[in-house]
């Protein structure tokens, strides 16, 4: 079990790196903003459940032998559910009211929470890692 808990935080590590700084960068350079934040929208959704689903199984199998990641990656998925739920309709709310200035600040609250769940991923590969 060690080895799939393994494998699956590795792909809940290399999903979000790609969606962060793969996906939606090409997303916004490939397309005008009129397409591009339609598209990204649509598919935040679909991002947050695969990070959910993965960090939550992970999490599952790692209490079993690792309790320290199997926490980390339990809070990984309880925080997805409040980014999911909470704040992407928030922004989308500022979004749709044109308010630049909530957008900001609630934007840059979700691209924390995203570098966090990261950097909170690496830690627990780096744990695995080293057993």
């Amino acid at each position: 079990m060690f080895e799939i808990t393994l494998l699956i935080t590795a792909l809940l590590f290399g999903g979000m790196v790609l969606y962060a700084f793969g996906f939606a960068a090409f997303v916004f350079n490939a397309l005008p903003p009129e397409t591009a934040g339609p598209l990204i929208r649509r598919a935040f959704p679909h991002f947050y459940m695969f990070v959910l689903a993965s960090s939550a199984v992970a999490a599952a199998i790692a209490f079993a032998f690792d309790p320290v990641s199997g926490a980390i990656l339990i809070a990984i998925a309880i925080t997805t559910i409040l980014a999911r739920q909470v704040l992407m309709p928030a922004i989308n709310t500022a979004t749709d009211a044109g308010s630049k200035t909530r957008f900001k600040v609630l934007h840059s609250l979700s691209v924390v929470t995203t570098l966090a769940h990261i950097g909170a991923a690496a830690i627990v590969l780096i744990r695995l890692a080293g057993s």
